[in-house]
């Protein structure tokens, strides 16, 4: 995999201390759990969004404008509507903006658990597009995720009222994101989600149509109707596919890669134990694998660095052990918007009302983007896109990402920021 473009060094800003050894003795485990905290989850941000040669820290110098990029990095926190509810949002702002007011800006939009730092190695190929196009990149955290405010939330709705649930979920998540879209003045969207990001994505498009002109979905959550269809172990089982190369690009999704991609996934689920039982009962009682993990107080981040040591090997040791620091410090925050997930999904990440069912309504173009080695059904995309078809709209894709898994954008980041540019470029009238 091609190394990350590294951090360069800012006049007038102090150095940020290297990411700490990912724990492998209880000591070590206990020092991070007692560091973990606001400050150092900031940091521990940082620390990647540095990576960019036109980061422009808080508190730092004005920028001054570089001719090889074109394009201004920042982040900060967008209030909202209610007190203490506010959106941790990453810019990129071209130095020379579009003629043509019609160009949707770009949104990046994570998945469950995770936050707008895990796109850290997309960054500089959306930075670089950002500054030819003359149009801006975001990306944000999803209310009470990342590093954006950690509310409190309930759903009102009793336990066998489905719509009722979902409906309150959804709306912590997309009215959040509506109400950031009017505050940073954006007319249009192309919406970038990735799993979780991917399903919220969609079901904006379906409550607040006029305001989105292309969704791309890498490796959706909630699309198929099958609850056996995905196999959510291999998240914390599976190792980072370290064989991607710069020739890498994205394929056509043909019937014969979807099949041998399902045929993976169903060897793996006859190999599931007993403890999938255990797990779907926690979660229908609205416990989640965080929660699991902050219980575990001083054993946490030891936990956590047993999952990133294994699914992000295929990254740098800095890199490794940065997104460790990052994943640690987002985990063992206030649960918050975690908990609504289960309201949305069923174990397995199975939603309860399926995106398939749903997604014929919107009229924009969509494309589904899959991991070869991915645990979601990329049979789900494939349905969706034939029943957009039936219903009129022409403008559905599908693409498989090779050396990949559910992670895409991290596994094989230049096959995806190539075809992610590839396709901005085609919606830039959109």
């Amino acid at each position: 995999m091609a190394a990350t473009t590294s951090g360069t060094s800012l006049p007038g800003v102090l150095p940020l201390p290297p990411a700490r050894e990912i724990p492998s003795t209880f000591i070590a485990s206990m020092r991070s759990w007692w560091y973990a905290g606001e400050k150092e989850s900031a940091a521990a941000e940082e620390r990647l969004l540095r990576k960019l040669p036109f980061f422009h820290p808080a508190g730092s110098p004005p920028p001054t404008p570089d001719g090889n990029y074109q394009v201004v990095a920042e982040s900060k926190r967008v209030e909202l509507d209610s007190p203490k509810h506010y959106i941790n949002t990453f810019i990129m702002t071209p130095t020379s903006q579009a003629t043509s007011s019609s160009r949707s800006p770009v949104v990046l939009l994570h998945g469950y658990g995770a936050g707008l730092g895990f796109f850290f190695q997309n960054f500089l190929a959306l930075g670089q597009w950002a500054g030819r196009r003359g149009t801006s990149v975001f990306a944000l955290d999803w209310l009470g995720m990342g590093r954006s405010a950690r509310v409190p939330f309930a759903v009102k709705a009793k336990r066998d009222d489905i719509d009722g649930r979902v409906n309150e979920a959804e709306g912590f998540f997309i009215d959040s994101l509506e109400q950031w879209r009017e505050r940073m003045g954006l007319e249009r969207m192309t919406l970038v989600g990735h799993s979780l990001g991917g399903y919220l994505s969609v079901a904006y498009a379906l409550k607040y149509p006029t305001r989105v002109s292309k969704i791309i979905l890498l490796s959706p959550a909630g699309v198929p109707r099958d609850p056996e269809s995905t196999v959510y172990s291999r998240e914390v089982t599976d190792e980072q596919d370290t064989s991607a190369s710069s020739a890498d690009h994205a394929e056509a999704a043909t019937k014969g890669r979807l099949e041998r991609i399902k045929s993976g996934q169903e060897d793996v689920q006859k190999k599931e134990s007993r403890s999938r039982k255990i797990l779907t009962y926690l979660w229908e009682e609205g416990w989640s694998p965080f929660q699991v993990v902050r219980s575990s107080l001083f054993w946490g981040p030891m936990l956590v660095g047993k999952y990133s040591s294994r699914r992000f090997i295929g990254l740098s040791q800095d890199d490794t052990r940065a997104m460790h620091d990052y994943i640690v410090n987002l985990v063992l925050a206030k649960g918050s918007g975690e908990y609504c997930v289960s309201h949305l999904l069923a174990p397995g990440a199975h939603a309860r009302r399926p995106l398939v069912d749903r997604i014929h309504a919107l009229k924009v173009p969509i494309t589904f983007v899959y991991g070869e080695h991915d645990w979601m059904d990329p049979e789900g995309g494939s349905e969706a896109v034939e029943r957009l078809r039936q219903a009129g709209n022409g403008d559905g894709k599908m693409y498989i990402i090779p050396h990949a898994g559910h992670h895409v954008y991290l596994d094989n980041p230049k096959a995806v920021n190539d075809l992610l540019v590839k396709e901005l470029d085609r919606s830039l009238k959109a």
